[in-house]
């Protein structure tokens, strides 16, 4: 892949990534909270605790495109870390942290 291209699809991901970590936390709905209501309390817990586990979805993302980022600067990028067999370029168009052929996952 060229390695222009490949900066312009990692910088996508990157931006992606960022866009959706900075839209994440508990968003004020501009109701009264009522402490005594188990339905809010519940409620609330609920969506701190997912977006905790998306949060920390989208660093394990963060981090790949960092490792891309990475190979791209040494000249490693679009070659398999199992194989070093070339990954096509269709896998990279689709998946641009992919440091492995689809089967070898």
């Amino acid at each position: 892949m060229d390695p222009a291209r490949a900066r312009e699809l990692l910088a996508r991901e990157r931006s992606r990534i960022e866009r959706s970590l900075s839209r994440l936390g508990h968003v004020d709905t501009g109701e009264e909270a009522d402490d005594q209501d188990p339905g809010n309390l519940a409620s609330e817990l609920y969506q701190d605790e997912f977006d905790e586990g998306r949060a920390d979805d989208l660093r394990k993302e963060l981090a790949a495109v960092e490792r891309a980022e990475a190979r791209l600067a040494e000249g490693t990028y679009g070659v398999s870390v199992i194989s070093g067999k070339p990954i096509p370029d269709e896998r990279l168009e689709a998946v641009p942290t992919a440091d492995r052929l689809a089967d070898e996952s």
